[in-house]
């Protein structure tokens, strides 16, 4: 959306360094980035034509959204209808579960509707860029789970995530990890199109403010990480997080540093754009949100029974400890973590003895997940705590 020309209240050019470190496991993947694919599926949402609600160029390409998704195998596929003055439309949710966070997601959107113009950068690119990640994200294994949402209305004002908001995310008391908003990034064909903006919250209430800019610094150092662009930090507006950031979510976003001078006319289209820059951003936000959705590797057969060998816990079922026992010397610290059949983590330690007692005196009686992780793998055992 972003009608009005840019102010930046206060810009940070940033140069700084965190405990994101770039991990090789990410990169293979985010390396299977298909700038072909971005080229394609810009070129067909350009050849939809102006989407605006109620228009059958938008309800073609809802369809089109819909069928990729279906296409690379997502079966929790939603379309969340809502009416207004323009018409009838639908937000188009799509849901990857996390393997040990369930219930908790974090939510990758942008919008898919259109005004004056086709809207290849505004906002073809945003929408391609969640395409793109459902793709190369779909067999891989992560802890938390992902939601790729695109959303409509958004060109008269936020209409579709001001509806999932209060229809959704407040009735179901939705447990959000982090709103990532996308929002045209496909740079300005002709100009040096090196720099991405990442934004974060600076408004009421302030109570997510302090965690919006963690994720914001976060993001810009993962992007910098994973691809060949340059960040700066900016202030959110006027995009689809804002009904998030209203209800007190943590939000992130990304947003070109050179501005479209055609974006809402019919000018906005592949001629006046930069795909190598998209496809840049692309490759940053997949790094990111592997990261943010703490990505992990498969275990063959064999490594699962390497591990089920090499961990033994003793009592199980138990009443007041857990004694962790491995059969191998220890090459590095082992993170820990018990978590209950819903998803919620009731206990972290870092192992790094032979053999640890775990008191469990404050943990309530039920089943759990003992939950070991090496590097980018995870093994995991049952227990019973009775």
């Amino acid at each position: 959306m972003k009608k009005l020309v840019i102010v930046l209240l206060t810009v940070f050019v940033i140069s700084i360094t965190s405990a994101q470190t770039f991990n090789q496991f990410y990169g293979n993947i985010v390396s299977n980035t298909s700038q072909t694919n971005v080229l394609n599926d810009l070129t067909a949402f350009e050849n939809f034509g102006i989407k605006t609600v109620g228009s059958s160029a938008l309800v073609n390409t809802e369809n089109w959204i819909t069928s990729r998704y279906q296409s690379l195998g997502y079966t929790d596929v939603v379309l969340q209808p809502f009416t207004y003055s323009a018409g009838t439309s639908n937000n188009i949710i799509v849901t990857k579960t996390g393997t040990l966070y369930p219930n908790t997601f974090l939510i990758i959107d942008a919008h898919y509707d259109t005004i004056n113009g086709p809207g290849t950068n505004d906002n073809g690119t945003g929408t391609v860029l969640l395409l793109e990640l459902a793709r190369l994200l779909k067999n891989v294994e992560t802890e938390y789970s992902i939601k790729f949402i695109h959303f409509s209305g958004e060109e008269d004002g936020l209409v579709g995530s001001n509806y999932y908001v209060n229809n959704t995310v407040i009735p179901q008391n939705l447990d959000i990890r982090l709103v990532f908003n996308i929002d045209e990034v496909g740079g300005v064909n002709g100009m040096t199109n090196d720099t991405v903006v990442c934004e974060r919250d600076l408004t009421s209430p302030q109570s997510n403010n302090a965690a919006s800019n963690a994720a914001t610094n976060s993001l810009a150092i993962l992007i910098e990480l994973y691809s060949n662009l340059e960040t700066e930090i900016s202030n959110a507006y006027a995009s689809d997080y804002v009904p998030f950031e209203n209800n007190g979510e943590i939000i992130t976003g990304l947003y070109e540093s050179n501005v479209s001078p055609v974006n809402h006319t019919i000018n906005d289209n592949l001629a006046n754009m930069d795909v190598p820059y998209a496809y840049e951003v692309i490759k940053g936000s997949l790094g990111a949100v592997l990261e943010f959705a703490v990505a992990f590797e498969t275990l063959s057969d064999e490594e699962q029974e390497n591990f089920s060998k090499m961990i033994s816990i003793s009592p199980n079922p138990s009443s007041n400890y857990l004694n962790i026992t491995f059969e191998e010397p220890l090459q590095q610290a082992v993170d820990f973590k018990l978590i209950d059949t819903l998803g919620k983590q009731v206990y972290q330690d870092t192992l790094s003895k032979q053999q640890q007692t775990i008191a469990l005196d404050s943990i309530a009686s039920a089943q759990y997940f003992a939950v070991f992780k090496i590097d980018n793998k995870r093994f995991v055992k049952t227990i019973i705590i009775e």
